[in-house]
């Protein structure tokens, strides 16, 4: 297809739910809402606002603000500083802690008996149903992941608990990866199954209120259908022009680095209630909601509630390398994180400019000792660091395919589009080298020496790189306009990605595990119930979409816009 125009990427992909309807704005929001009403909020929500807004319309006898029970900041800072892994800025240690943790037992007690001798009251926030435990209306007010760092980073809120609105965004992101989120997931699940309404302020100026069975019925569709989760987009230091074009993105950023296509701990939901198209949730909820129909049932036994397998863009037509950098093996990530897998991933090329590369591997007969010292000395700053006297760098074009267990150095050169294909963890970075230059805000951006020298395996060599890791394709299967191929990943990774060159209808199953897809050549398809079991899925070039493990039996053709070549689709799922 011609890369140099816009694609018809949808950038606001929703699921269908009929026959229901949503409440937009707060005077129609009020009128459903009466007695004891608690609003549990997910944190990151501006809990102020809704109490603001709620109480000038509902004037209830009793308004509370759930701040009011909680425990002082100070001590909720000593609380979760064992989990914050000292002045690291980016890494702490996976938090145990309950929401209860976070408040004061005797003040919640005697609050709820206030609540309780109310003719009407109105709770609001993280931990409403600890006051107000048997409302008359439960409401949950909940946030993507996605737009609580966008909170951060204006400033407009703190972590749970703590009065840091002011805190550089990136240790507040870590607080609320390591500690926040955690705790708010596990209080959050049984509340999906019981709110009588959910409350979507991801616009503030556009609340919107939709009833729990009406949201829960489509999680319950999305479950049994191929989905989109709604992307989004992000500059990088070493950000490229690519997304921007082909996606059509607003032109006034200096650049896009990052697309999380996929990332379901991250991205939204779109939830269509007639004319309303974007009744916005986490698409975690789904992972919560329904996990076995979703992950199917060895795999939700296996990683639990989680969903494992991410998909994402990495940008860098022209643009620069992504930093050097490595993953930890999966007993470093969990002893040192708490993390119970960890973050194997793949490059595979989308597009690629005449002087594309990726480093990957050590080259053969690398002094360790050499090498480390190297690296401390340019980050102290020494001479730059020279990775290519130490990392292979492979000449890369589109739609190879590189594999990268973790352990192995590895990054993208400039001028490449990669689809990363990984594990979920996606924070466990570690750069050892940034070439020098600074991250957007203009400070030096972290380097993880320590956690590097620890990780690298030093035995993936050359030999060894080009043997295991560089274009593992093998052709496996061929019908009436259609041929798979196996492309990965390797035996050390438990994603298995199948590649399907197609002209006519291509028959995939699901197997009972999740399928995770992106069409990577031709500008549409269509994916389909052979037996109707759910309405058919138009995609674009470069989108990702998920087929649920329930969906069983799913054919992909090519659209009615598609071009004369083949299309193509790269297929995830996490391999028995």
């Amino acid at each position: 297809m011609d890369l140099t125009r816009p694609s018809n990427y949808d950038k606001s992909p929703c699921v269908d739910v009929p026959g229901h309807a949503c409440d937009v704005g707060w005077d129609a929001i009020a009128a459903r809402l009466g007695g004891i009403v608690a609003v549990e909020c997910y944190p990151g929500v501006d809990e102020h606002m809704i109490l603001r807004d709620l109480t000038l319309r509902l004037k209830p006898g009793l308004a509370v603000h759930t701040r009011r029970a909680m425990r002082p900041a100070d001590e909720i800072d000593r609380l979760v500083e064992p989990f914050l892994g000292g002045d690291d800025p980016v890494f702490g240690f996976m938090s145990d802690l309950a929401m209860g943790a976070f408040f004061d037992e005797a003040v919640c007690a005697e609050l709820a008996a206030q609540v309780r001798s109310a003719s009407s009251a109105l709770v609001v926030g993280p931990g409403a149903t600890l006051i107000a435990p048997n409302p008359d209306v439960l409401v949950y007010a909940d946030l993507a992941r996605w737009e609580a760092q966008l909170r951060f980073r204006r400033g407009e809120t703190g972590n749970l608990g703590a009065d840091n609105r002011s805190t550089a965004a990136g240790l507040k992101y870590k607080r609320a990866y390591f500690v926040d989120w955690r705790a708010a997931d596990r209080f959050k699940r049984p509340l999906l199954r019981r709110s009588d309404y959910f409350l979507d302020t991801h616009d503030p100026a556009r609340p919107k209120l939709a009833r729990g069975a009406a949201v829960r019925e489509g999680l319950r569709r999305a479950a049994g259908q191929p989905f989109r989760v709604v992307p989004f987009f992000d500059p990088a230091p070493w950000g490229g022009q690519w997304m921007r074009r082909v996606c059509d993105l607003d032109p006034a950023a200096v650049n896009y680095g990052w697309c999380f296509d996929c990332v379901p701990e991250e991205n939204s939901l779109y939830l269509a209630f007639g004319g309303v198209r974007d009744f916005e949730l986490p698409s975690l909820d789904l992972v919560f909601q329904h996990p076995r129909e979703l992950l199917g049932d060895a795999v939700q036994a296996r990683f639990g509630d989680e969903f494992p397998v991410r998909f994402d863009f990495l940008d860098t037509m022209n643009g620069g390398n992504l930093s050097l950098q490595v993953h930890p093996p999966a007993d470093y990530i969990h002893r040192a994180f708490g993390m119970r897998y960890t973050q194997d991933e793949s490059y595979y090329l989308l597009d690629a400019g005449p002087d594309a590369a990726v480093y990957l591997g050590l080259k053969t007969g690398v002094d360790r000792a050499e090498m480390l010292a190297a690296l401390e000395s340019a980050h102290a700053g020494g001479p730059p660091f020279e990775p290519e006297r130490y990392v292979n760098r492979w000449p890369a074009k589109r739609h190879d395919h590189f594999l990268i267990p973790a352990g192995t150095v590895h990054c993208s050169g400039a001028n490449s589009m990669v689809l990363e294909i990984s594990a979920t963890p996606y924070i466990f970075t570690f750069k050892l080298w940034d070439w020098e230059r600074p991250g957007l805000d203009g400070a030096p951006r972290p380097i993880h020496l320590e956690h590097g020298r620890e990780s690298i395996q030093w035995d993936r060599d050359t030999a060894w790189t080009r043997q295991e890791l560089v274009n593992r394709v093998e052709r496996i299967g061929r019908g009436d306009g259609w041929v798979e191929e196996r492309t990965g990943l390797h035996e050390r990774e438990f994603i298995e990605t199948r590649r399907h060159w197609f002209t006519g209808s291509v028959p995939h199953h699901t197997h009972d595990g999740v399928n995770v897809l992106n069409l990577v050549q031709g500008r549409e398809a269509v994916v389909e119930s052979p037996v109707g079991a759910f309405p058919p899925l138009t995609v674009h070039y470069a989108e990702t979409f998920i087929v649920p493990a329930s969906a069983g039996a799913y054919t992909i053709r090519p659209g009615s816009a598609a071009n004369a070549e083949a299309c193509a689709t790269i297929k995830a799922c996490v391999r028995d």
